[in-house]
């Protein structure tokens, strides 16, 4: 006596279900063994990393918002303030110039930067030296900011290179390009120039991914340049651009040293003017005079990591795409 096999409400024959209790039985016999080792294995091996990462990423966290709340000096007993640290900070003219700066550099310094990229990798992608250019405009990244940022201060300062040779050409009285109202200006030319290379080659590798028929076909279709660019260049390496606006988020918001560098000197502070958020947290413990402030520099700190964290999740939401096969 049998029943039919099928999604009509009908049961299986005793055989069926023989057949399937079978190969379930041997599929966990087969399985068992194996998921039951790697799950007593998980834990030994999460374990340290989780630790380290809780020792090294979540407390410092957690110690910087709890040392925002308070008002300390670096030594003694820290006083609860509560929030009075952040309404302060949001108060300090200091400041709003600092995050003005910071987004300025963030949006608008990233807009130049993706442009050229984009525009030095359609430039160089056909060209027959495209390794050695690769190479050449990377090479800013290799030197360290520190360094660039000085050779920088050179070029743009009062009787520096720049100058001297507008001098040269008849310019009797060439720009103060180190100016309070011009310096930030160059200091974001400067990280630019520095920052372009570096996404350039990371786009240029992965269009070099995109199979070199799609351009041709586009080209038979009678396509031109612009609609090449986007209608295969950017969808097809749209994972890649939105990892390059993930680093971009989080290298513009920690910018620090590229500044301190050029704009200050070893008895003094860079101006106000070219204040960043990272610079602002650092001023507050480390200026020459002044008694340090760790809980404004602890609240600035906590405000740029919650705009980095809301700035990448928002990111990656946006840049969000089905998988594109090819």
């Amino acid at each position: 006596m049998s029943t039919v096999v099928a999604g009509d409400g009908t049961r299986p024959t005793a055989s069926v279900r023989r057949r399937r209790d079978g190969k379930a039985a041997a599929a966990r016999g087969a399985a068992g063994p194996f998921a039951a080792h790697r799950k007593r294995l998980y834990l030994p091996f999460v374990l340290p990393a989780f630790l380290l990462y809780a020792a090294f990423m979540l407390a410092p966290v957690v110690a910087t918002a709890w040392i925002s709340l308070h008002k300390w000096a670096g030594a003694g007993p820290m006083e609860w303030v509560g929030a009075d640290n952040y309404t302060r900070m949001f108060q300090d003219p200091a400041f709003r110039t600092s995050f003005g700066n910071t987004l300025l550099l963030l949006f608008g310094g990233g807009a130049v930067t993706f442009l050229l990229s984009f525009v030095l990798t359609m430039l160089l992608r056909d060209l027959a030296g495209r390794s050695t250019a690769r190479s050449v405009i990377f090479f800013p990244n290799i030197v360290p900011a520190l360094v660039i940022s000085i050779l920088w201060g050179f070029l743009f300062q009062a009787d520096g290179l720049l100058n001297e040779a507008l001098r040269s050409i008849g310019v009797a009285h060439p720009p103060a390009w180190l100016a309070d109202e011009n310096q930030f200006k160059i200091i974001m030319l400067g990280i630019i120039w520095m920052s372009t290379g570096y996404y350039t080659t990371i786009i240029m590798a992965a269009v070099d991914r995109i199979p070199p028929y799609l351009y041709e076909d586009c080209a038979l279709a009678g396509a031109n340049a612009w609609q090449r660019f986007r209608h295969v260049t950017l969808p097809l390496s749209w994972d890649v651009i939105g990892i390059c606006a993930v680093l971009w988020t989080i290298n513009a918001m920690k910018t620090f040293e590229f500044i301190l560098a050029m704009a200050g000197s070893t008895s003094s502070m860079p101006s106000t003017a070219t204040w960043t958020a990272s610079l602002y947290a650092y001023t507050s413990v480390f200026a020459p005079t002044g008694v340090p402030q760790y809980g404004i520099a602890a609240a600035s700190a906590i405000v740029t990591l919650a705009l980095v964290g809301v700035l990448v999740v928002l990111i990656r939401r946006m840049m969000r795409r089905e998988a594109l096969e090819f």
